[in-house]
């Protein structure tokens, strides 16, 4: 187990997470052990996570959406949210399916009304010194807004500094990381465009 995914105060983010995991593993017909071995992950890391007792970071979380057959937001509960909100070209505030990911604890809401189209929108929070640990790696384009504070942008061997106002754009396929280097939070409007549409 990473350190991104050591045990710690249980919070409703993780559980709500464990108790998705486990419905979804029940609806397949799927033992801990049968899934740990199509994820790639320790049968006790699944039982931690299904117990809401650990935060998986995001590599966690895609080897076991994947190994489950479902999209990123699917996996969060993004389709019983989105059945109550009202019409599908809407996300309602309170229907934002939200997901705290690594040690650092960023938190990711998703904003845009449909999770399995290839436009998708977020917010993404960064607490003072947090760091996007793992990013998706795939076709497509990324971009983004800062709404508040300032934040690190790195893509390949390049060196950002973002302060608020500030947007950026790039191909997807290359490595890419944010960080927050400042004492406070910062939020940025994460944007991808994505020819997978299971993220």
């Amino acid at each position: 187990m990473s350190s991104a995914e050591a045990a710690g105060p249980p919070e409703e983010g993780a559980r709500l997470v464990g108790a998705r995991l486990r419905a979804i593993r029940a609806e397949r017909g799927l033992t801990i052990l049968e899934l740990a071995a199509k994820a790639g992950v320790s049968a006790g890391l699944i039982s931690q996570i299904e117990r809401g007792g650990s935060n998986p970071s995001m590599k966690t979380v895609q080897r076991l959406r994947a190994a489950l057959g479902v999209n990123l937001w699917d996996f969060l509960g993004e389709q019983e949210a989105a059945a109550e909100a009202g019409p599908p070209f809407v996300r309602r505030t309170g229907q934002r399916p939200r997901i705290v990911v690594g040690r650092t604890r960023l938190v990711k809401e998703l904003l845009s009304p449909r999770s399995d189209g290839s436009l998708r929108f977020m917010l993404v929070t960064l607490p003072p010194g947090g760091v996007s640990e793992e990013v998706l790696l795939g076709p497509g384009e990324k971009g983004g807004y800062v709404l508040s504070g300032r934040v690190e942008l790195s893509v390949e061997d390049r060196r950002a500094e973002l302060a608020e106002g500030d947007s950026f754009g790039f191909d997807s396929q290359r490595p890419h990381q944010l960080r927050n280097r400042a004492s406070e939070p910062a939020v940025v409007l994460w944007i991808m465009s994505m020819v997978d549409a299971h993220l």
